[in-house]
């Protein structure tokens, strides 16, 4: 069975991030980038499952700047076999993104693709639907545990109510949450040896998917900022305020 892992390069969760002075972005110069934090759940599924023998072969695709291959140089070191990166410096919408992993997975004949939920960047949260309806496969979206048994996929979701318990046939989409596991860390002989796996260098242009952005942003500001809070010495302080300041009450 093989699983491809689409991986996207993002500010690193620890930066704050800074907004452009003219509002048309955010500020990337001299950032750190590292893999979404979700992706890195999906790779560290991945391996899990070929370690338990259900999975046979692990392909880390990337869509982004030439920089984008140490992300999936870390997916490798993590436990990859080898990377495809389709090389482009533009914004790559979710529809686009969606188009390019379509090509990819019916070229590779993958029979799992599993992804992060959202990244942390653009927060869009449609990717794997997106794929899903363009590959006319089963999706299991926000996966807290996936079980693979008889060409089936055991998924628990997260959803609104709790969990929620589905069974899908393979081959399918899954995009999984934060607490499906802990990702590992990467070994340093591990990371010596994922230098040595292969990464083919492809363009949008070679799948025939047209990346022209679809929409336009306006602007671009930062949240405002939190008023600090108050300390109160009782109870009927804490009410008072509520009722009479806050208004909550």
């Amino acid at each position: 069975m093989k699983v491809l892992v689409p991986v996207k390069r993002v500010i690193d969760y620890n930066v704050k991030a800074r907004v452009k002075a003219d509002g048309s972005g955010v500020d990337l110069a001299n950032v750190k980038m590292s893999m979404n934090p979700f992706d890195e759940i999906s790779v560290e599924q991945a391996v899990r499952m070929k370690e338990a023998g259900t999975a046979t072969e692990i392909v880390i695709v990337s869509i982004g700047p030439a920089a984008a291959q140490e992300t999936i140089r870390t997916a490798l070191a993590m436990g990859g076999d080898r990377g495809i990166l389709v090389k482009t410096d533009q914004t790559v919408e979710p529809i686009g993104v969606a188009k390019i992993l379509k090509a990819i997975t019916e070229q590779e004949n993958a029979d799992i693709v599993i992804l992060g939920k959202q990244a942390i960047d653009d927060d869009s949260n449609q990717t794997g639907q997106m794929l899903a309806a363009l590959l006319g496969r089963s999706q299991a979206t926000f996966a807290s545990e996936v079980k693979i048994e008889g060409g089936k996929a055991e998924v628990t979701r997260e959803v609104d109510g709790g969990l929620q318990t589905i069974r899908v046939n393979l081959p399918t989409v899954i995009t999984v949450d934060l607490r499906l596991n802990e990702p590992r860390y990467a070994s340093l002989p591990n990371i010596m040896k994922a230098r040595k796996k292969p990464i083919d260098e492809k363009t949008p242009a070679d799948y025939g998917v047209d990346i022209t952005p679809r929409l336009k942003v306006l602007k671009t500001t930062e949240p405002p900022t939190r008023k600090a809070g108050v300390k109160v010495e009782s109870v009927q302080d804490l009410v008072a305020k509520l009722r009479n300041e806050a208004g909550v009450i």
